[in-house]
């Protein structure tokens, strides 16, 4: 591939909500430029970006993949982005590797709740955006009732360009409203088109469109608006300059028109964006945590790494987005986040799973290189000294954990090596052993998520697991006060152990944790062993008396206590301390803890009484209602224990139009009813013993 100027150089993240044909948008993109020689199927499996099994097999994007287009001196990285709940934070950090969002709106659904959630994200990291009305051929679709709810769910910068004609069956062409051109598709799926005249039954609503278009344009340029008012109308020149300007600033989202299935409306789209939107040349300068780096290939090399894979047969891949200089190949950087040097080999382009060799690299290109030994998805790489850093990402906190079993002991001995493997892709799973139940737990934003997470397991690293339902944090505290004596005095021979401690015991504010205090006079404990006692009751608290969870929230005062001269250890008043702790336990009035949930659920609003009824079951609080766009939204606290089978109930109450998100709000007392349940099962468990319960 022959050299881009960097002004000619275009990076889009295609974005929206599931379902609104972003991989069908980006195959219809690679096969009208000539990346491809046939217009790839999400249903055939073909696609250049959907190319993991899992993809292919559900017909959903689950991660971020890339892809380039070349058209005349031009070229577009694509950055082809997952739209549902689970894995929509890819799209997140795809955003930060490009200049424009491209987000995919559907013509008959309008703008859904995926949608919502990643514009709130571009608003945050200022990325200039462009609408796309999807699949106007589907039955049912209507351009002017999607193009309303774009402007009611983001405002009135959203202005239109283009103007569809037909729609459904019948969705044939598109009018440009900039050059008020008409323009018919052919019907063979090549994306080809002739010039037609502006058909009479749309002619009234394109002229009001149009007038709606410069007037946004205009109001956006004093020298604009004086030009406007003084001949009532725009140059092609102006135009093309104020909206450039205007979609740069985000004073205007720009809305075009397609059916990405059929290929009607893509070419215009590539058009579009080769010339409307901004190349990294026209952003200038990228905020760091320390300042700014100007977007100038004569300036220091800055980097970073939005997205690492892991491929089978060349390991580790990160792929980085330049902001600044000239990467290298065989050269070596510094990850300024590690504080560590790094070796770069070879760099590569991708193409879906396809890596293309290639050399140097400038300010707005997206390169991977493999076998990175310590840097991380969201790591910044530099020129040593130069201190450069991005800021990092902020990964979603996992909403639910399952337990795993390996099914062989070749499995178990492999499982680490492999979840390690595949939290460097993904940093929104984790994985860690329950130090109770010496479980392998697995937490990720949904069971569809850590399903995958268990598939990819087993198909890229051979090991095969079996998931058990999610296990529940609970924690224990007290919820009064106890005054505790414990003597620890063993003789048996030789020199005995002997501790004895004296300790008070109160409840603390939700969210505390734990303090110890000494308030020994007179030495009565030397200072030696007070350390002990404070390990002692470290280590005990990590295993309550009711059920075996840790407890939280509870203040231990040490204030009396006495020693021997020989048989006194620190072994022996840890000792002390862990039985002194227990007895206090139940003297306090021990009691368990539930995580509480923060839950948003966004769906139409017919569904809301079904919905809040079914939150009040599960011993929700219901804390507000809001319409946003044309959906509700309702806010409610509920446990985490209760939420388990949400997602199959919303889908049935829904019909799959309701979708919703949860985070960890508090902790709260769990009703004296249920604590039995939770009790009984952890000595079912081994969590504890009956005598401990009891």
């Amino acid at each position: 591939m022959k050299e881009v100027l960097m002004e000619n150089l275009r990076s889009i993240a295609v974005v929206g909500h599931g379902q609104t044909g972003k991989t069908s948008l980006v195959s219809a993109i690679l096969f009208n430029t000539g990346m491809v020689s046939r217009l790839g199927r999400v249903e055939q499996g073909n696609t250049v970006t959907d190319y993991d099994e899992a993809e292919i097999e559900k017909k959903i994007s689950i991660q971020a993949s890339l892809a380039y287009a070349v058209k005349d001196n031009y070229k577009i990285n694509i950055v082809d982005t997952p739209g549902y709940a689970n894995f929509v934070w890819e799209a997140r950090l795809g955003l930060r590797a490009v200049e424009t969002g491209v987000m995919l709106v559907s013509a008959y659904e309008g703008v859904e709740v995926q949608s919502e959630k990643i514009f709130d994200s571009m608003v945050e990291l200022k990325k200039p955006l462009v609408f796309v009305v999807n699949k106007m051929g589907k039955d049912l679709s209507d351009f002017n009732i999607a193009y309303d709810s774009i402007i009611e769910s983001f405002g009135k910068n959203s202005i239109a360009v283009q103007y569809p004609i037909g729609k459904g069956i019948n969705f044939s062409g598109i009018v440009d409203l900039i050059e008020m051109k008409a323009y018919e598709y052919e019907k063979d799926e090549k994306g080809g088109y002739k010039e037609i005249e502006i058909p009479s039954d749309i002619k009234e609503e394109v002229q009001a469109k149009r007038e709606e278009l410069i007037e946004k344009i205009a109001e956006n340029d004093e020298k604009l608006m004086e030009i406007y008012f003084e001949k009532g109308d725009l140059s092609s020149e102006e135009i093309t300059s104020g909206l450039k300007s205007g979609i740069l600033k985000r004073d205007i989202f720009p809305v075009l028109v397609t059916d990405a299935y059929s290929n009607v409306g893509v070419n215009h789209l590539i058009d579009f964006i080769l010339k409307y939107t901004p190349s990294i040349l026209d952003v200038g300068e990228i905020e760091t945590l320390e300042g700014k780096v100007f977007t100038d290939k004569s300036a220091s090399f800055s980097g970073l790494v939005f997205k690492t894979i892991s491929d089978p047969f060349t390991g580790k891949i990160s792929i980085i987005k330049i902001f600044s200089g000239i990467l290298k190949p065989d050269s070596t950087y510094f990850n300024e986040n590690k504080l560590k040097e790094e070796r770069i080999g070879g760099l590569f382009y991708l193409q879906g799973k396809n890596q293309e060799p290639c050399g140097e690299v400038k300010p707005g290109e997206i390169v991977a290189v493999a076998k990175l030994k310590e840097t991380q998805t969201g790591d910044t790489l530099c020129v040593k000294g130069e201190k450069i850093q991005f800021p990092e990402f902020k990964f979603p906190v996992p909403s639910i954990s399952f337990a795993i079993e390996p099914k062989s002991r070749a499995d178990e001995n492999k499982i680490s090596t492999s979840l390690y493997k595949i939290m460097e892709e993904d940093p929104t799973v984790k994985s860690e052993r329950d130090v109770q139940t010496k479980e392998l737990i697995v937490s990720g934003n949904g069971q569809l998520h850590v399903e995958l997470v268990l598939n990819r397991l087993k198909r890229k690293y051979g090991v095969e697991v079996t998931m058990k339902p999610p296990k529940i944090p609970y924690l224990e505290t007290i919820t009064g006060k106890a005054d505790v004596e414990k003597k620890y005095k063993k003789q048996s021979g030789g020199r005995g152990q002997y501790g004895h401690v004296l300790l008070k015991m109160e409840s603390l504010a939700r969210g505390k944790g734990f303090i110890f205090e000494n308030t020994i006079f007179g030495g009565s404990i030397p200072r030696n062993y007070i350390p002990a006692v404070e390990k002692g009751i470290k280590e005990a608290k990590q295993k309550g008396i009711l059920a075996g969870y840790p407890v939280v929230d509870f203040k231990v005062n040490l204030y009396d206590g006495s020693f021997h001269e020989v048989d006194s250890s620190d072994m022996a008043f840890k000792i002390a301390a862990s039985m002194a702790f227990k007895m206090g336990m139940k003297q306090a009035k021990s009691t368990i803890l539930e995580p509480i949930m923060k839950v948003e659920v966004i769906a139409p609003g017919e569904f809301m009484g079904d919905l809040n009824g079914n939150l009040s079951g599960r011993r929700g609080r219901i804390q507000g209602m809001e319409t946003k766009g044309k959906n509700h939204v309702i806010t409610a606290l509920v446990p985490m224990s209760e939420m388990l089978d949400f997602n199959p109930n919303l889908t049935s109450i829904t019909g799959g139009r309701g979708t919703y998100f949860m985070e960890l709000s508090h902790y709260e007392q769990v009703p004296h009813q249920l604590q039995k349940k939770i009790i009984d099962d952890a000595i079912r468990d081994g969590r504890v013993r009956k005598e401990e319960e009891e």
